[in-house]
């Protein structure tokens, strides 16, 4: 069975490099429970949490069931890899 523990290990290290959880010192429930709090998160965090959201959706979504879902466990790098160039 899929799982969304990629998405959902990397939403947890955004939010753990979050001004809300590094500077502010507020648990990493709180930064992404509080709506008082979410201007102190990346524009990224918040990506990755909608990301996480559509993947926990998928997992009990019949229609996706047989697909599978798309971009479950895998893990978002910021910097592309040496084998996608193009010689």
């Amino acid at each position: 069975m899929p799982s969304c523990d990629g998405i959902r290990d990397e939403f947890i290290e955004c939010l753990l490099r979050s001004e809300c959880v590094f500077i502010n010192r507020h648990s990493v429930s709180e930064c992404a429970r509080n709506k008082d709090l979410a201007s102190t998160v990346p524009n990224q965090c918040h990506l990755l949490r909608q990301s996480l959201f559509d993947c926990k959706r998928g997992l009990i979504d019949m229609r996706k069931r047989m697909r599978g879902v798309p971009n479950a466990g895998v893990k978002m790098t910021d910097q592309p890899d040496d084998s996608s160039k193009w010689y």
